[in-house]
Order: C-alpha cells, then sequence, then structure tokens
C-alpha cells in the first residue's frame, strides 16, 4: 500500500488544498483500518477540532438523504467547504452494503459537496467503527460542515450523538404518537425536530405530539437548558431547508455560550480513547487464547474443571 500511494501527510496536505482524490485516499485508509489508519490519525488529529458536525437521523422513509442533501446545499451556498458521510446498512448475507444516499441525493447536492458512502459492516448503533476516524479526516483536510447521515433502523440510533455536534431527528406525518417517542428515547437524542413530508395530511397532528412530548421534558421547566425547536420542511421542494439550517445554527451559537460544544467534544475523544483500547485489548485476549497456555485454559473450561468467569479473570491477571 505504501508503494501505491503518497504518504498520509502528504495526501492530508492536497485533500486540504482541495485534491478529491487523496480526500477518497484517505477516507478509503481509516475505513480499512490497520497500522496506516493509525498513521492517518496521527497526522490528522494535531489539524482537527474546526469542522462542524451534523447528524441526521430517523426512521426509514422519512426523507433524510433527500433533506440531507438540500440542507448541505444550503451551506455551501453559504461559502463553507462541506462533505456527507452517509451510513449505510450492510447486507447480512452479503456483506455489501446498499450505499444507495449518494443516488437521492445526487439531484440537490452540488459537485463540490463531497459524498462518501460507507457500510456499517453489521455493528449496532448504526454507525461503523470507522466513522470517526473519516470524520477526523474530513476535519483536518479543512472541510467546515459534515452531515452525517446514519442508517435508518429505528428511533434509537443513540451512537449518532456520539458522533455529532448536532442532532436532527427527522419524523413525517403519521410518525407515532408522543408516548412512543418518550419510550425509544428521541426526546434525549434531539437537538432539532423536523417534521418532514410537512405538505402531507397529518403534519400539524406531527407537529403538535411533538411539541407535548418536549412539554413533558426537562428542557421545558429549566430555562437554562436546550429546549429542540420544530421545523416543517418538505425536502423535495425545499420548503423550509432554509429554516432548518437557522435551527442548528442557533443551536450550535448556544452550545458555544453554554461550553456544550467543548464538553461533547470532550466526549467524543473519550468514547473514541475507550474504544481503541478495548479493540486493542480484544486483540491481545483473542492473541492469548490461541497460545498454548490459552488452550489449556479453555481445555480445563471445556472439561468443566473451571467456569468461563474463573478462566477469563485467569486471563487478566496472569
Amino acid at each position: 500500500m505504501r508503494g501505491t500511494a503518497a504518504p498520509p501527510a502528504v495526501l492530508l496536505e492536497q485533500a486540504h488544498l482541495g485534491d478529491r482524490r487523496a480526500l477518497g485516499r484517505l477516507l478509503s485508509i481509516v475505513e480499512a483500518g490497520g497500522p496506516l489508519a493509525d498513521e492517518v490519525a496521527t497526522v490528522a488529529h494535531p489539524l482537527a477540532g474546526n469542522a462542524f458536525v451534523i447528524g441526521m437521523t430517523g426512521a426509514p422513509g422519512a426523507g433524510k438523504s433527500t433533506l440531507t442533501g438540500r440542507l448541505t446545499a444550503s451551506f455551501f451556498d453559504s461559502g463553507r467547504r462541506v462533505a456527507v458521510l452517509a451510513i449505510d446498512p450492510t447486507s447480512p448475507l452479503t456483506g455489501g452494503a446498499i450505499l444507495g444516499d449518494r443516488i437521492r441525493m445526487d439531484g440537490t447536492v452540488s459537485d463540490q459537496v463531497f459524498i462518501r458512502s460507507m457500510a456499517t459492516r453489521g455493528h449496532h448503533g448504526g454507525l461503523s467503527l470507522a466513522a470517526p476516524g473519516m470524520l477526523r479526516v474530513f476535519d483536518a483536510a479543512g472541510i467546515d460542515v459534515v452531515v452525517v447521515e446514519t442508517v435508518g433502523v429505528g428511533q434509537t440510533e443513540i451512537e449518532v450523538v456520539r458522533a455529532a455536534d448536532t442532532t436532527v431527528v427527522v419524523v413525517t406525518p403519521g410518525w407515532g404518537d408522543a408516548i412512543q417517542a418518550n419510550k425509544a428515547g428521541l426526546l434525549e437524542l434531539a437537538d432539532v425536530f423536523v417534521v418532514n413530508k410537512a405538505d402531507r395530511p397529518g403534519a400539524a397532528d406531527a407537529r403538535r405530539d411533538l411539541e407535548y412530548m418536549l412539554d413533558l421534558g426537562p428542557a421545558a421547566h429549566d430555562p437554562s437548558r436546550w429546549r429542540a425547536p420544530i421545523v416543517a420542511t418538505t425536502a423535495t421542494d425545499g420548503t423550509g431547508v432554509a429554516d432548518l439550517a437557522g435551527a442548528i445554527e442557533r443551536h450550535r451559537a448556544w452550545m458555544i455560550e453554554h461550553g456544550e460544544l467543548d464538553r461533547r467534544r470532550a466526549n467524543r475523544l473519550r468514547d473514541e480513547v475507550r474504544s481503541h483500547a478495548l479493540a486493542l485489548f480484544a486483540d491481545a485476549i483473542d492473541d492469548r487464547l490461541a497460545s498454548r497456555d490459552g488452550v489449556a485454559l479453555l481445555n480445563e473450561v471445556t472439561q468443566r474443571r473451571l467456569s468461563p468467569a474463573a478462566a477469563a479473570r485467569t486471563l487478566l491477571h496472569d
């Protein structure tokens, strides 16, 4: 791999100057993982910390991809460098991803907006383990705004919060009542709510249910907390997209004023360090289990002379 491509530091310099192929190459390295991906992280990390990350999530069929296209076009038109990371589900049979988000965005996104689709590889929660590293590459390459569109697997994609500065939850008319939303954790997840397909019957009812849900939440009784605004959009024709962009900007300003943006980003880095440490630890355990002593230990468990818990403690303390 090193013989066929420039070093990560050179690729990153090229990407910062607008070289889309260099940026794509860096993202592919990170997605593949391994020592070269670690090298990319080493050169990118000191340059990151400036991009604003927006998470776009919601149930399947809510129109997230079309809305993402409209929103990113709006940010680009305001003079910012914009990228999209579209997380697609992985087929449980073939391991392949649908990767259809780019097709649905093509009608609305400028050619200057960099779109990258990636597969979840079966990772629970909707986000691939490589996503934080890819966001870092976008950031270090000088991208101002990154929109992460997560897999539409339901309303409990809590992991999007760990990747985003602002999380947008998209619902549609007929999305369900407020009690179901509370059970799904939407109240805790959303910084901005969007009622998309607002030209359809039932949009006013969806907004009313969301308002009722927010009236029961902590922000209703504590003015120091952020209360998620509700924006009505029709993504197919762009109605309400400017209002959505404005709501996101207001949330960003509120976070900066209250120190919330720094807190979220610090927690994000903590989670990433923990994830990497756990992955390294798992590799070390696998190596020990494959050793002569590990095989003997597993044999003790198989022969019912040692419990799995006791064997695990032996692995940790020996």
